[in-house]
């Protein structure tokens, strides 16, 4: 390498590994991002009395007020976090063989609220659930901070 090509390749180096480096200090302010509006979602679960596992009316009762509330807040699962669909369809010499189809929905439900929960007709109970999102706007405040840079300055 000449001497001319061993400056100039030497000089770019500089100026490129200076160009990494913090020449300032400086001071990030954030600010929490809040949205325009929260929507309100609500769920309805429903379970059969008469199914219910207990020696007497008032337990399977009790077991279909819980049951109720377990499959409305399933309900209010799919709607935030969507529905897993897993299907599979075999042939078996060119005839439809085999077909299935397996639905799952996983995630955490916080700050939802029991609307209310009662009897329809002679066998059946149900459960009305809300979810608030400002609520759960404000307990995801409580554990997470989220936030955008608000401001640069640099000394």
């Amino acid at each position: 390498m000449t001497n001319p090509t061993m400056k100039a390749t030497c000089v770019a180096l500089a100026l490129a590994l200076g160009g990494c480096s913090t020449l300032f200090d400086k001071r990030v302010e954030y600010e929490v991002v809040q949205p325009e509006q929260y929507p309100v979602l609500t769920a309805v679960g429903y379970a059969p009395i008469s199914a219910q596992r207990g020696d007497d009316e008032a337990s399977r009762n009790l077991m279909a007020l819980k049951a109720s509330k377990l499959d409305a807040y399933r309900e209010l699962t799919e709607q935030v976090y969507g529905q897993h669909i897993d299907g599979e369809q075999s042939l078996s010499q060119m005839v439809m063989a085999d077909s299935r189809l397996k639905a799952s929905v996983e995630g955490v439900i916080r700050g939802a609220r029991v609307v209310k929960s009662y009897p329809v007709g002679k066998d059946t109970y149900a459960t009305e659930l809300e979810l608030d999102f400002q609520r759960v706007y404000d307990l995801y405040l409580s554990t997470a901070q989220p936030r955008r840079v608000k401001e640069v300055r640099y000394y």
